[in-house]
């Protein structure tokens, strides 16, 4: 503990012009009379470091002191992959982590290229979660990750859209989308994604897997996303489409509806032919409803009818004379 403490205090000396004891202290959780102590054996081990007095005091190293980059531990080395991403690294519990990960790559930069990572971090931030939404309640998430690099086997409970399940599953790999968490598992010979929000209790077993040599996560989760979008969008709608229609299109469609997409120019009554995917019955009511008059389904004749029935009864909705004031 002291050991990481010092060495701590040496990277915070490096990576400041001179710190006072009461910073060091509170980077540290310690006492004031502890880094006191710190201080001393630094010294006695040969780093030049001085103290200053006064009130504009503190502690400074032998300009152009530098120690080698060798205090990176495995752990804080594969957090330096997350490097700027906090808020993921924070439910992943690897937050302190990262701080000292990235304290030790500061300290032992040259002052020129330190300077430019801080500007460079002072200026952009990545906020993960989607707009609206507040930020999912991923409980299990620092075990996911031991599980995961450890090839470990859990037993979980989990709630999908048929009910509540349990399962024991081999952890492949976690995906972070859209402010979303995923675990890509191995059921007995599939993989399979989970909604890591969903998990409802989780236990990590002793017991070890082989990792499947040719999983490769990227491929699966890009695999994954085409099946996804396929299924949530399996009709093909054929609509005619104002002007307006068409840029409305472009706000309210996803990129997979659009890169599907065929529109026609405009023929001689002011309209667009379009074909695009759409969902099934009401959700897929429910998405060209937002186009409002902009848009009339043609084909195919179920989802005309189900528009149709729709609008109906909103128009019946709305003409009710005992509505509420």
């Amino acid at each position: 503990m002291r050991a990481s403490r010092i060495l701590k205090i040496l990277m915070m000396l490096q990576t400041h012009e001179k710190v006072t004891a009461a910073e060091l202290a509170d980077a540290c959780e310690t006492s004031i009379r502890t880094v006191y102590r710190d201080i001393e054996a630094l010294s006695a081990i040969g780093v030049p470091v001085y103290s200053e007095q006064g009130v504009q005091g503190g502690y400074r190293l032998l300009q152009g002191y530098r120690t080698r980059l060798n205090g990176l531990s495995a752990k804080e080395a594969e957090t330096l992959f997350l490097a700027g991403l906090s808020g993921p690294a924070q439910k992943m519990g690897l937050e302190a982590t990262l701080a000292d990960a990235q304290l030790k790559l500061k300290s032992a930069l040259p002052d020129t290229v330190r300077h430019e990572a801080e500007r460079l971090q002072s200026r952009f931030l990545l906020d993960t979660p989607n707009w609206f939404s507040d930020d999912e309640q991923v409980t299990y998430l620092p075990t996911l990750m031991t599980a995961v690099l450890e090839q470990r086997l859990i037993t979980m409970r989990y709630q999908s859209w048929k009910g509540e399940i349990q399962r024991q599953t081999q952890p492949l790999g976690i995906v972070l989308k859209g402010g979303q968490w995923y675990l890509m598992a191995k059921v007995d010979t599939d993989v399979r994604t989970y909604r890591v929000s969903r998990i409802e209790s989780l236990t990590l077993l002793g017991e070890t897997f082989e990792r499947p040599k040719d999983f490769n996560l990227a491929a699966f989760w890009q695999a994954s996303l085409r099946r996804m979008e396929a299924l949530q969008f399996p009709i093909i709608a054929e609509v005619r489409l104002t002007a307006l229609g068409v840029k409305i299109m472009e706000y309210v469609c996803s990129s997979y509806v659009m890169k599907q997409a065929t529109i026609e120019p405009m023929d001689d009554s002011g309209w667009h032919r379009a074909r695009f995917p759409v969902g099934e019955s009401s959700h897929g009511c429910a998405e060209l409803l937002r186009f409002g008059a902009e848009l009339e389904v043609i084909d195919p004749p179920e989802l005309r009818l189900a528009m149709e029935e729709l609008v109906s009864s909103l128009a019946v909705l709305y003409q009710r004379n005992d509505s509420p004031n």
